[in-house]
């Protein structure tokens, strides 16, 4: 297999993925699509191969990555952790880098990343983290390698799960971390399954060994082979590991046979993962144009009623942006009452705050009613703006419920439509489906612009010159000291509509969204169903040629 993957150039890597893009783009393969940007940009930018530490939460992933890599880098804890994926790798200078879903870029000490990447400091990645790059000299043995610590599967928090699966094209090695103390689990067989279209190597890494006794580890490493063989038809390499006893042992074990083999071999290695997802992009495209074989073959028959077998109600276009539409409506209903309700707690804290420094500021004001109604406005005004920025700042992570929700009941919607779809198409036209990814992502909103309206609805200092201040000073220092509760009021009321706003207009962004998934791949498939008359010898021809050129 290696000796396979040196012989072939980039170059010829090259033409095969332009040729592979040519017959996405023929055929409007979108399914397809991010695994190719994936490997095409791994093409152009030639990055240190990937090790993902992978798994269930509260395997010991980012424990074992501190213990490798010899530094307490990574935060651990009692309950999920790690929110945001976490790559280190070799740098002249020790840093963090954070880099945004916005596109900003930050830097922070090492002792600060805590702030970006655990759950108890960034509850749901409020703080739009993508990834967060620790640079350090103490991984110079591992230039031209980024070991990857990524948030768990199986955790309680939804969004870890998207994170991580999200992230899988990215793979070039992967560890799958399981803790020795409890067996195989479907999910897990299920990544290995999934990580299979993206990775030639996958390992297995079975931690917290030192639970259990030398008899019982081997019978474990017994028992996982069994159950790959059993499961998937193959064989993965298993490895132990230990933070508690026996580390320094089971570490260079590791280092040595999985580590440094990489890194030393660096350049065949990378090519030898391109090859793979170049490959597995390859069995993807054919999938696709097996359909549109198939249905070339079927020429003669009753292409509507084809078209009526396989994109019948369950995948009527329809029935499921309705249902889109359905689920987006519902949970937009509730948005502004749950925004509102939770901002309302703040309303009295925030009146006493701000009525405690009017009276501190307002006996320094000077000068006429008119003069005097000025600077309450502007302190109104700079006071509010102040208040409502901080309270969205600091609240707007209790916001997104409903956009949770949404997404949670969209991504199901798809998920279904998806299985129908699948099944029809391999029962009509004796055709398997590849895999392809169908998901979509939550995208928050960007936080809102606060602006204010007059303080005063009927102004009394136009008629200054009648009104004597040394009579009526207090009086109007206590009707502004009056104002302000329904100046909080106000303010929180038009915080709560403009984040209404704003996570609504993204719960549509998002079914939106979902519904251009859907249109795109009915539009694939009828596409592969009403436009392959006449072209069996060109579909065949292009089936053969993508064959040719994979097996070079």
């Amino acid at each position: 297999m290696e000796q396979k993957a040196k012989s072939i150039s980039l170059p010829q890597i090259k033409a095969l993925l332009q040729q592979i893009r040519a017959v996405c783009d023929r055929f409007n393969l979108i399914s397809l699509n991010r695994r190719l940007e994936a490997t095409e940009a791994l093409v152009a930018e030639n990055p240190p191969i990937d090790i993902a530490v992978l798994g269930q939460f509260k395997a010991g992933k980012s424990s074992f990555l501190n213990s490798l890599i010899g530094q307490a880098v990574l935060p651990v804890g009692a309950i999920p952790v790690t929110t945001a994926i976490t790559r280190l790798q070799y740098g002249a200078t020790e840093r963090a880098i954070i880099r945004h879903f916005n596109g900003s870029i930050t830097e922070a000490p090492l002792s600060g990343i805590a702030g970006h990447t655990s759950e108890a400091q960034n509850p749901g990645n409020q703080k739009n983290v993508e990834v967060v790059d620790i640079e350090l000299p103490t991984l110079e043995a591992y230039a031209g390698l980024r070991l990857v610590d990524t948030p768990g599967l199986g955790s309680v928090y939804q969004y870890h799960k998207s994170t991580s699966e999200n992230w899988l094209p990215e793979v070039g090695a992967a560890l799958l971390a399981i803790s020795a103390d409890r067996p195989l689990s479907a999910p897990d067989l299920e990544l290995i399954r999934e990580l299979a279209t993206h990775t030639p190597n996958i390992i297995i890494l079975l931690t917290k060994a030192d639970l259990l006794s030398e008899e019982q580890r081997q019978e474990v490493i017994r028992f996982f082979s069994a159950t790959l063989q059993r499961e998937l038809h193959r064989d993965l390499p298993v490895y132990l590991y230990s933070t508690k006893a026996g580390t320094a042992a089971f570490k260079q074990i590791v280092e040595n046979e999985i580590i440094r083999k990489l890194a030393v071999n660096r350049d065949a290695e990378f090519m030898r993962i391109l090859r793979y997802k170049t490959e597995s992009l390859v069995h993807g495209c054919l999938g696709y144009l097996e359909v549109a074989l198939n249905a070339a073959l079927q020429a003669d028959q009753d292409r509507e009623s084809l078209r009526a077998q396989i994109l019948d109600e369950k995948v009527n276009e329809s029935l499921v942006l309705e249902e889109l539409g359905m689920i987006a409506r519902e949970n937009q209903r509730q948005t502004r009452d749950i925004i509102q309700t939770y901002l309302d707690q703040f309303r009295g804290s925030i009146t006493k705050k701000v009525i405690k420094k009017l009276e501190k500021d307002m006996p320094g004001w000077k000068g006429n009613l008119w003069k005097l109604s000025r600077q309450y406005e502007t302190w109104t005004s700079e006071t509010m703006t102040e208040e409502m920025r901080w309270l969205s700042k600091a609240e707007h992570g209790h916001f997104y419920g409903t956009l949770k929700k949404a997404h949670a009941g969209i991504s199901r919607s798809l998920e279904a439509f998806r299985k129908f779809l699948d099944e029809n198409i391999q029962k009509v036209l004796s055709v398997k489906m590849a895999d392809v990814e169908w998901k979509i992502d939550v995208v928050e909103p960007e936080r809102p612009d606060i602006t204010f309206s007059k303080s005063f609805d009927v102004h009394l200092d136009l008629i200054w010159f009648l009104i004597p201040m040394f009579l009526f000073c207090k009086i109007f220092e206590r009707h502004f000291l009056q104002g302000l509760p329904r100046e909080v009021e106000k303010n929180i009321s038009r915080l709560a509509a403009q984040w209404e706003k704003r996570i609504n207009d993204a719960i549509d962004l998002m079914k939106k969204q979902a519904a251009q998934y859907i249109q795109e791949e009915l539009a694939t498939i009828d596409g592969l169903l009403s436009k392959t008359q006449g072209q069996t010898d060109d579909i065949r021809r292009l089936i053969s040629l993508l064959k040719e050129q994979s097996n070079q």
